[in-house]
């Protein structure tokens, strides 16, 4: 019957194709979708008479959908707009090339330069020149005067090398980041009626028109008009700010809005509004996604403004804040605040770190600088108008300016190279490279600073289902008929009555999205579709050798009288057939011992029904199914209830009334097997430190036994097993208030927490977080694929959600998607999360003793030489070998299982290892020996001239160009030692496995030979001999020998040691300080550092910020640019 009262809608639909325009303008729909409730149902009836006269206007079927022609989908796309939202545009490269400009240091090396250039080609009369003091005179021949330009532009030069280096970084990250974002859309997929069969299409391609079928947990990709639901219950905070869920039904509220979440039901919708013209997508284009970021800066300041107001009248975050949609940067921040009462979060542990180091570094070579400015200064006014007592001459100011510009161009290189700005380019190159990575193991990674935390990970709590079983489930064991099967029975072992009764159950009280489809392989098994645990039961009925299809098909989803779905306070699902004499008859299937309570009545072997009483129950829980769970079997009641006409038609809300008085059909033991990976995994996490905790909502003793066998539980081990209700009432007091103290006493031994609810998973992982009874803070990782698991997953340091089994709130809650849904993908991503903190500590060894010897090498040899032996474009070279190279090859190390073999380091584990200071003064003090040496005996030992106190515009000498070599060639010697960090001998293991850093340091030394043998007066070289050459490097190559000697001395016996880059602890931040930050949604010690030090220099360091988070793909689109966007369009920039 429900067919034939749309046929004339689908010939409708099918002439609209040729003929056409549609009956219904975009403004319309516009404003129709702009109305709630009841009005919006008047206007419906006003305007198109029902929900079908709307479908008819839009030429489309409530049943087939669209026809699905690529001429009519078209046609949609061009009158009602396509279903995404327009980006904001990315920054073009020139932008980028003006934002590294803005680095302070390059700014004052840039005039620098210029002065140096214009002064060069002012040329004194030689005869004034001589009076203007020995350092001035000096032979020069016209050559060698004429050269005096090429120092200045050679810094220019450097100077654009290193912007263009930088802006192309930012470029190259941008374009991979919405490269990835695009492809993340691609394969956001929604389902859809098109031609009468039901498709999964990408989101972007939904148009107005659609028939879409929703489900629990999704991220409704458009606004929409319900045309059928079941028990369908949306949260539209999203958008109203209203956290109570909104009862959906076509009596009293259809309207569906985009950005919103199912979290009850099921149903389907019209789509009426898409993209720029939906809900949300009016919201943002009112905020301006593509405004500039001067408006997001003054937005900024209105926002602190309010936010003090507020803060003085008491007043709470009100509904005004919350209206922002999910996809602005403003709708993210207004839902975080709505979070304001809890703790506040740290950020990143290595981020507090590596800001807090690069600050102290910064500052030190900040006061190098200057005093090697000072004291160059000093000399020069000393020696020249006191020693040589000469007076100040007119003629001479030119010249002595030029010492002056000489002398600031020298503190300016020890400043660049004091100052480790490639400290955030390392840690970017980290993160990125090994984001890139983890995609190939299946971690496909939302928050770049998640992947460092995971590497800090102490405990894990994992779901059962799908993360650590196959989530492919059989039905193993049957009780029917009072007969316990050990394996699927015969259909002809079961009474026909009963068995019908069994198979029609299956049937309607799964859900219609839920199939089992043919194998995909020859061979192969056959593919299950939707819900595994219905898949189990489909599967039960096909082995029956029946067809639920075909009872699916004799009574369609719209037949359906009542869907009580499945949800975490229910454990049960129903649904309710109006038969044909008018009575009514449920289906129910759930948890064996929740629903069997329900039943007064069972089915026995002539298929009657019998009474069941309490006691008959417990003989059922001991011999049926507490057996089937420790075999590790999720044990499923099914069930049914007749309701007589005679006793009319039963309020269908009093749910406590309707699902009482079962008659029990059966009971199925479904088996999920355990991943054959999984207990390795587990061992590993075991091994490296980590706890891995299992919660489920299956009952306990099933839990027990998939614990046994993954490894979480030990035969002999004094560990707990609990239920939730049996954990609720051990940490809440009389009150029932929760207590951290209870918690402390339960989470250390709790291994497995069986039947809990999603606030148990928050509460467990809110307790441990928030503990203070382990030494070391515990930074913990949750899993989830639940629509509930939300909350759980965005208190957790690190949240993994299902790509698979997930919903799409789960996935919008979480930093990490598993997109095998495999635990084993959780281990690798705590490897890579190791690997990222030592590639940046192994950066920081190699940096710092670059830093200390560059600086302490250029500071004393102008305070002796009245010259810096490396000269200012070496001192950039030297720049980018340490910066840019070296943080491309120290970064992109593969990890190692021995990552495996150690605890985790935790937040106050210093970022520089007493074994690192060893080796950083270890080779700093070779370092220097080598250098003096040949800086103050070179001439002899190497019998050259000497190149020391030579005139300004001097020819560049071999002496310091030996210098120069040496010092490079032992960078590049000690950067292969800087390999290790924790005092490995063997520098060389798996070198080769990382082509990147070979060709970096191959790279290195052909261009070192190429700027030595023919750099000339721009880099300050003299080509070298053979026997040059081999000196140098041998003295480079010593590096590797004096390693060794280092990694001999045992690092316990050197108690002076101190560490470095600790963590800030939270007692170290002053009250006031803390009232300033509470602003803030996480402790941003970039931000608190900076503004301490109020150091010019070091606001390029706040990169780190950015760049750490990678301008934060936070999720802060919730909703897309394709609306049920998984990743986001939108960085953030400081």
């Amino acid at each position: 019957m429900a067919n034939n009262s749309y046929s004339g809608v689908k010939n409708s639909t099918m002439e609209a194709n040729h003929n056409g325009e549609f009956n219904c303008t975009l403004k319309d729909l516009r404003s129709l979708m702009e109305l709630r409730g009841t009005e919006g149902i008047t206007r419906i009836e006003e305007s198109y008479r029902d929900i079908q006269g709307l479908c008819n206007r839009l030429k489309t079927s409530p049943v087939d959908g669209l026809s699905g022609q690529p001429a009519d989908i078209e046609k949609r796309k061009t009158v009602f707009g396509q279903n995404l939202i327009p980006p904001k545009k990315p920054k073009t490269f020139l932008q980028l090339v003006w934002e590294a400009l803005q680095d302070v240091t390059l700014i004052i090396l840039e005039v620098a330069a210029v002065i140096s250039l214009g002064l060069s080609f002012y040329h004194p009369p030689d005869a004034q020149r001589e009076h203007c003091g020995k350092a001035a005179g000096g032979v020069e021949d016209e050559n060698e005067s004429e050269a005096g330009w090429i120092e200045g532009a050679a810094i220019l030069l450097s100077v654009i090398c290193v912007v263009l280096v930088t802006a192309f970084n930012d470029w190259s990250k941008e374009k991979q980041f919405r490269g990835l974002q695009n492809r993340i859309e691609q394969e956001q997929k929604f389902t859809v009626v098109r031609g009468g069969q039901v498709i999964q299409i990408p989101v972007a391609e939904i148009v107005v028109g659609d028939v879409a079928q929703i489900k629990y947990g999704d991220l409704l990709p458009a606004d929409g008009i319900l045309l059928q639901g079941n028990d369908l219950k949306i949260d539209e905070s999203s958008l109203t700010g209203e956290s109570d869920h909104v009862k959906k039904t076509l009596e009293k509220d259809p309207m569906l809005l985009s950005g919103t979440h199912v979290m009850e039901g099921s149903g389907k919708m019209l789509v009426t509004a898409v993209g720029v013209n939906s809900q949300t997508g009016i919201i943002f284009t009112l905020l301006g996604s593509g405004e500039d970021d001067d408006d997001d800066e003054e937005e900024k300041k209105k926002e602190k403004e309010e936010k003090k107001k507020q803060r003085k009248t008491k007043a709470q975050d009100g509904a005004a804040m919350e209206m922002q949609p999910l996809n602005s940067d403003e709708g993210a921040e207004a839902e975080e605040k709505k979070k304001a009462n809890l703790p506040k979060k740290e950020k990143s542990v290595l981020q507090g770190k590596l800001t807090k180091l690069a600050v102290q570094i910064g500052k030190a070579g900040l006061v190098a600088s200057a005093i090697t400015v000072i004291i160059l200064v000093v000399r020069f006014v000393i020696d020249t108008f006191w020693v040589q007592n000469l007076p100040w001459i007119k003629e001479c100011t030119p010249v002595y300016i030029q010492f002056f510009v000489k002398f600031f161009i020298i503190g300016v290189t020890v400043l660049v190279v004091a100052v480790p700005e490639g400290l955030p380019l390392a840690v970017t190159i980290s993160l990125a490279y090994s984001v890139k990575k983890m995609m190939n193991d299946n971690n496909l990674v939302r928050h770049l600073d998640a992947c460092e935390t995971m590497g800090n990970a102490t405990a894990i709590c994992s779901d059962k289902t799908g993360t650590l079983t196959m989530n492919r489930m059989t039905v193993v064991q049957a009780y029917i008929g009072e007969k316990h099967y050990k394996k699927v029975p015969e259909p002809e072992s079961i009474p026909s009555s009963s068995l019908d009764m069994l198979i029609l159950g299956i049937a309607v009280n799964c859900a219609y999205t839920t199939k089992i489809m043919p194998p995909e392989k020859e061979g192969g098994l056959p593919s299950q579709v939707g819900n595994k645990t219905e898949c189990a039961l489909l599967g039960f009925a096909i082995d029956l050798k029946r067809d639920y299809q075909a009872i699916r098909n004799e009574v369609p989803e719209e037949k359906l009288y009542k869907v009580y779905t499945f949800n975490s306070v229910r454990k049960s699902m129903s649904t309710v057939l109006k038969m044909a004499d008018g009575s009514y008859r449920m289906f129910s299937k759930g948890a064996s011992e929740i629903l069997l309570k329900k039943c007064c009545k069972i089915l026995i072997a002539n298929g009657e029904p019998k009474v069941f009483r309490p006691r008959d129950r417990d003989d059922m829980v001991k011999k049926v199914i507490e057996p089937m769970a420790s075999e590790g079997l999720r044990t499923i009641c099914l069930a049914y209830r007749d309701f007589p006409v005679s006793d009319g038609e039963p309020d269908w809300d009093n749910e406590n009334d309707i699902l009482t008085g079962l008659t029990c059909i059966c009971v199925v033991g479904i088996e999920d097997p355990v991943r054959p990976e999984v207990p390795d995994a587990i061992s590993k996490c075991q091994h490296a430190g980590i706890t891995v905790r299992m919660v489920t909502g299956d009952n306990i003793n099933t839990a027990r036994a998939i614990a046994t066998k993954c490894g979480i539980l030990q035969p002999g081990d004094d560990f707990l097993c609990l239920e939730g209700k049996e954990f609720n009432r051990r940490i809440r007091n009389e009150k029932g208030e929760i207590e951290q103290e209870r918690i402390d006493k339960i989470w250390p031994k709790l291994r497995v927490l069986a039947r809990s609810s999603p606030t148990d998973k928050h509460t467990l992982v809110k307790g441990i977080i928030d503990s203070t009874v382990a030494e070391q803070r515990q930074v913990v990782a949750v899993t989830g694929d639940g629509t509930n698991d939300g909350p759980a997953l965005k208190k957790a340091d690190v949240g993994f959600a299902m790509g698979i089994a997930g919903t799409d709130v789960a996935k919008e809650a979480s930093d990490i998607i598993l997109t095998d849904d495999n635990f084993s993908s959780i281990v690798k991503a705590v490897m890579w999360g190791r690997n990222v903190y030592d590639s940046i500590s192994k950066f920081l060894q190699f940096q710092l003793t670059v830093n200390v010897v560059a600086v302490i090498v250029a500071f004393t040899g102008a305070c002796i030489t009245q010259d810096s032996p490396l000269k200012a474009v070496q001192m950039l070279w030297v720049n980018l070998i340490m910066d840019t190279f070296a943080s491309l090859a120290l970064a992109t190390e593969p990890p190692t299982e021995s990552l495996l073999l150690r605890k985790p380091y935790g937040r106050n584990k210093p970022l520089i290892s007493r074994t690192m200071m060893k080796n950083i003064l270890g080779h700093g003090v070779y370092q220097l020996i080598i250098i003096f040496t040949l800086l103050f005996a070179g001439e002899r030992l190497f019998d050259i001239d000497n190149g020391r106190n030579a005139p300004l515009h001097a020819p560049p000498s071999e002496h310091y160009t030996i210098v120069f070599n040496t010092f490079v060639l032992m960078q590049l010697f000690n950067e292969i030692n800087a390999r290790k960090i924790h005092g490995e001998r063997n520098v060389f293991e798996g070198i080769f496995n990382n082509l990147i850093f070979c060709s970096i340091v191959f790279g290195t030394f052909v261009i070192q030979i190429v700027i030595v043998q023919f750099g000339g007066n721009p880099f300050s070289c003299v080509a070298l001999s053979i026997d040059q050459w081999l000196w140098c490097t041998f003295l480079g190559f010593s590096s590797l020998l004096w390693g060794q000697v280092i990694s001999s001395i045992p690092t316990s016996r050197l108690k002076f040691l101190k560490t470095a880059g600790h963590g800030t602890q939270k007692e170290e931040i002053p009250d006031e300080e803390l009232e300033e930050l509470e602003d803030m949604d996480e402790i941003d010690h970039a931000e608190r550092e900076l503004r301490r030090g109020q150091i010019l220099w070091f606001r390029g360091l706040n990169r780190i910020q950015t760049q750490v988070t990678c301008r934060r793909i936070s999720c802060v689109h919730k909703h897309p640019r394709t609306p049920s966007n998984l990743f986001c369009s939108s960085f953030w920039h400081s």
